[in-house]
């Protein structure tokens, strides 16, 4: 036990380097990108004490770049996964015991050594693997998960300082302890940050992990581990694994001490997940926490009092940055009649402006989207675009894959509210846009909210308050993130607690106490000082 109340560092949100030409960062940051260019990495799975390669190596490529080897990952089978899962609960108990203000340590020596030495490397990893631009990578890889480490560690402290009260004669205490068995962390390929606090908000509160990177962000996924291991995490307590998804989820939800699962990724995924937990419910020691983020068909709407500029902006930033490639992306914009030419034309010249190509010049606002069959599908809703008679396109819309899966900032405007690319999510740098009549506004808003079966994010840009008002309150379930007069995306650690409702998951906050509540389960101990001594209670007497 502790021998004192301690104060944990207050946190701070980590300010973002601008990587002006001829700074500092930048020079250090092309310097190991080049690098990392030039090598090839052998990717092992980190299972217990172990770096464990196998025979089933696959290459790992830029998106954009894909003829480039810049190494090759090491995947398992079930022994592994079994390996994996008995290292972790070989972990357990002595991490489940140590001090809480040792395993803060662990974190917040983490985030300093990712705002120093491990900075460059996080991000040109970044850059190289998942194809994010400077200031992207910066903000992800950086910056959130620095964020992600010191605020977590802030609420850990709260959320064990948060006691009950106590009447005259007694002394009531709140525990939280770790979950019983083990978390599977199955984690995406586009934040860098994401993928580490999967796995980190759980382990900080004295639980062990399972991890399961994309195949496209295991590269990055590397230097998490080696960042995990310099700051002192145990051995065990995280374990990366590389496996087919089938091989995995087998494995675990038929494993007893199989305590949570920590997902971002797709709906459909998270869904088959429940099933098969669900089908196994009777076989766990206790019920599993699930918390997931999924999907999102996230909108824009403008009242017709919005400045057009700001319109414009929020859809050329909230749909094209990272490609779309975000939960949060901008998919789709309802724009009234009156301010549509204006917002038209300058979110054409916007597109016009932006300069597309890798990630290591600079000058690039876009890059490649993740993979073939990311591209492929993406396509395929341009397409669908291009030969409908209810659609047309007004800027982009061209796509190549010859050196790398590029695909143009796409804007398509359609007459139909319903037009598949406003209803499905793209998850790529494709908009949809419908005009509507500046004086169907109400009818408008209920359009947004039943037009889709998410709930992540979502934004209105108005001058008029009592729209502002109405749109904040018809559309509260339509988005667990909701922005007033800005993009519906760049969520900040401590600022605004990420998560949505509907098909986008359990709104369970990553970013905020809400989250790390979900990784430990409390137990009330009370204790009496002077017990009674007689059954009979004053009114028997």
């Amino acid at each position: 036990m502790s021998n004192g109340f301690y104060n944990v560092p207050t946190a701070k949100n980590e300010p973002v380097k601008d990587y002006a030409p001829e700074s500092i960062e930048r020079e250090e940051l092309l310097k190991e990108y080049n690098r990392m260019y030039n090598d090839k990495e052998d990717i092992p799975m980190y299972i217990g004490n172990k770096k464990v390669f196998t025979n089933d190596k696959r290459n790992l490529s830029p998106p954009h770049e894909h003829k480039h080897v810049i190494g090759n990952s090491n995947y398992g089978g079930e022994k592994e996964v079994n390996d994996a899962i008995n290292a972790s609960l070989k972990a357990r108990e002595e991490w489940a015991n140590m001090k809480w203000e040792n395993r803060a340590a662990i974190f917040l020596k983490a985030a300093d050594l990712l705002a120093g030495p491990f900075r460059s490397r996080i991000n040109a990893a970044t850059m190289l693997c998942q194809s994010k631009n400077v200031m992207q990578a910066e903000i992800d890889a950086a910056c959130e998960l620095i964020d992600f480490f010191r605020f977590n560690v802030q609420y850990m402290s709260q959320l064990y300082k948060e006691q009950p009260e106590s009447l005259a004669g007694t002394w009531n205490r709140l525990e939280h302890r770790p979950l019983e068995g083990f978390i599977f962390a199955l984690t995406p390929f586009n934040f860098t940050s994401i993928c580490a606090n999967l796995c980190a908000a759980p382990a900080m509160l004295g639980n062990v992990v399972i991890w399961k990177p994309a195949e496209t962000q295991i590269y990055s996924a590397k230097v998490i581990m080696e960042l995990f291991q310099a700051a002192g995490l145990p051995d065990g307590v995280i374990n990366m694994v590389t496996a087919s998804g089938k091989t995995i989820s087998n494995a675990i939800f038929k494993n007893k001490h199989f305590s949570g699962l920590h997902f971002t990724g797709s709906t459909d995924v998270f869904r088959t997940l429940w099933k098969a937990i669900g089908k196994n419910i009777e076989n766990y020691k206790s019920y599993p926490r699930i918390v997931g983020e999924t999907g999102g068909k996230d909108f824009i709407i403008a009242h017709k009092s919005a400045v057009a500029s700001e319109v414009a902006t929020a859809i050329s930033r909230g749909a094209f940055e990272y490609q779309g490639q975000k939960c949060s992306a901008a998919s789709r914009a309802y724009i009234p009649n009156n301010l549509w030419e204006e917002v038209k034309n300058q979110i054409i010249s916007d597109c016009k402006s932006f300069k597309m190509g890798p990630p290591d010049d600079t000058s690039n606002f876009i890059n490649a989207v993740i993979s073939e069959k990311a591209f492929d599908r993406i396509s395929k809703y341009i397409d669908f675009a291009k030969e409908s008679n209810e659609a047309v396109i007004i800027s982009g819309g061209k796509y190549d894959k010859s050196t790398g899966y590029f695909i143009e900032p796409t804007i398509i405007v359609t007459t139909n509210p319903y037009f598949k690319t406003m209803v499905e999510e793209v998850f790529g740098p494709v908009m949809t846009i419908y005009v509507y009549d500046s004086d169907k506004w109400k009818e408008t808003i209920e359009l947004v909210d039943n037009t889709s079966e998410y709930a992540l994010t979502g934004a209105i840009l108005s001058l008029d308050r009592y729209a502002i008002e109405y749109a904040t309150k018809s559309l509260e379930n339509a988005a667990g993130n909701f922005y007033i007069n800005d993009k519906p995306t760049g969520a900040v650690v401590g600022q605004q607690p990420f998560g949505g409702a509907r098909g986008s998951g359990t709104n369970d906050k990553a970013g905020s106490i809400l989250n790390l509540l979900r990784w430990v389960s409390p137990r009330t101990i009370k204790e009496t000082f002077v017990p009674a001594r007689d059954y009979k209670y004053p009114f028997l007497k």
